[in-house]
This record gives C-alpha cells, structure tokens and sequence, in this order.
C-alpha cells in the first residue's frame, strides 16, 4: 500500500494531534520529532517550529534545553494540558469517523473490520489515535 496526499486543510487540522500523540510517548526534539512522524505524515522544519512554539505558548508542552555535541537542544515533553487536549482530540475523531461513515454509508464496497475501513480503492485504520490513510495498489 502506498500513502495519498491529504488535503492541505485536512493535514493542518491533524498536524498538532500527531505531534502531541508523538511526544506523548517520551521527550524529544524537533528533528527525532520530523524523523518519527514521517510514516505518518510529512512535516518540514518550517511547519513543525511554529506548530511546537503556539503548542508550548498553550501550555500543551513543555521545553527543556541540553547541550549536544557542543551546541545546544531543545527537547519538548507533553504536559498535563497536553495530555487533556489529546484526549479532546481523540474523542473529536470519533465525530469525524462518524461524519466519514455518513459520507460513505451507501457505499457497497466500505467494510468495517475493528479500526479498519476498506473504501473502494483506500484503506482507512486507525491506530493509537492516529487516523492512517492508504491507497491500495492494484496488481497488473
């Protein structure tokens, strides 16, 4: 199976979820963080700094400085109100499941087994709160 691009509107809308479920597992810093996202989604430096400074501004992280290698690291962690939205975003995506089986309920080819949706040529799974999107290549 091979990753599709989201919609540029959908993607920001579940950047900060993917970003806090990440961290929520264990410190880290800004390019482990673009490193272990990118099975998921695509982040560039660009986009993930502001994305972490609004995330620490909220109260959502927290930062600690370390030197490595001479220089130094900022390394971020989930807070407690981090942990909270993320349970907030994990219960919105129950709402946008809901909404994704309303758009494809008259669907003949949609099958749900557990967290996984078959949708005509795209396989929809869910997996620690993390929405995954994929599309099936056919074999010749």
């Amino acid at each position: 199976m091979e990753s599709i691009m989201l919609d540029a509107q959908l993607k920001r809308g579940l950047l900060d979820a993917c970003i806090l479920s990440v961290i929520s597992k264990g410190e880290t810093y800004g390019y482990k963080l673009i490193e272990d996202t990118k099975p998921i989604i695509e982040i560039s430096e660009s986009t993930l700094y502001p994305i972490l400074k609004r995330m620490e501004q909220n109260g959502y992280l927290k930062t600690e400085s370390r030197e490595y290698n001479g220089r130094l690291r900022k390394y971020y962690s989930v807070t407690i109100a981090g942990k909270t939205r993320l349970l907030q975003y994990r219960r919105e995506f129950n709402e946008v499941k809901r909404i994704f089986e309303y758009i494809f309920h008259d669907r003949a080819e949609m099958k749900q087994e557990k967290d996984t949706w078959q949708i005509e040529n795209r396989e929809w799974k869910t997996e620690n709160g993390v929405l995954y999107i994929r599309e099936k290549k056919e074999n010749l």
